[in-house]
């Protein structure tokens, strides 16, 4: 049977930071997106209002600044290269994350067979933010049932990798699960855990786990 791997952005394929602070490291409004990391990651505000809130950030914002972003981020080494591993092997590879689409799906270039994001509209934005649209924890196990749908295997193929509180109920959900780099309420819950900069020796954790 095929299997499923769906991996986490913030903090998981980035390391130590998160597309929103990437991002507006461009607009020079690091610190503020700073400061809402935190207070998500402290349950002060939900991912709608720092949806909003981060998009407030974003007014003047370009695809040249997103392609900047993108291209300067930490990435985790060989995300590339265990993609093209899954791909060969027969399997799946997503990404999920909360962080906007107009970033996450940029990731399907690398070999991602899907990736998702919370849905924010096209770059430079002319509409605001829909907060009906921005995903939540709970969201990401509906997004990998969705995913599990359209690959044709269950929850019982799928292993997931993350890092934060955000990946906590897809970790519930699923047999197989990778903590990247991750914070103490996730090391706990996961099947695997790893620290380091190199997404394969990751991988290797679950490479050949059935």
């Amino acid at each position: 049977m095929a299997r499923l791997h769906l991996f986490d952005l913030d903090g998981t394929l980035l390391h130590a930071t998160t597309a929103p602070v990437e991002i507006s490291r461009q607009l020079g409004r690091e610190a503020e997106t700073v400061a809402l990391d935190r207070a998500i990651a402290e349950g002060r505000i939900g991912p709608p209002e720092y949806a909003t809130q981060v998009y407030d950030l974003w007014a003047d914002l370009t695809e040249a600044h997103v392609s900047a972003a993108f291209e300067a981020a930490p990435w985790l080494a060989r995300i590339r290269e265990v993609w093209a591993e899954i791909r060969g092997a027969g399997d799946y590879c997503a990404v999920v994350s909360l962080s906007p689409s107009f970033f996450v799906e940029r990731l399907l270039g690398w070999g991602a067979h899907a990736a998702h994001g919370s849905r924010f509209p096209a770059v430079p934005f002319t509409e605001p933010v829909d907060p009906a649209g921005v995903l939540s924890a709970a969201a990401k196990v509906t997004v990998a049932d969705r995913l599990c749908q359209e690959f044709g295997v269950s929850r019982a193929d799928c292993v997931a990798y993350g890092d934060s509180m955000s990946d906590k109920d897809l970790f519930a959900a699923v047999p197989v699960s990778v903590a990247v780099n991750a914070d103490g309420h996730l090391s706990g819950v996961a099947t695997h855990s790893y620290r380091g900069r190199d997404l394969w020796d990751a991988y290797e954790l679950v490479r050949t786990v059935q």
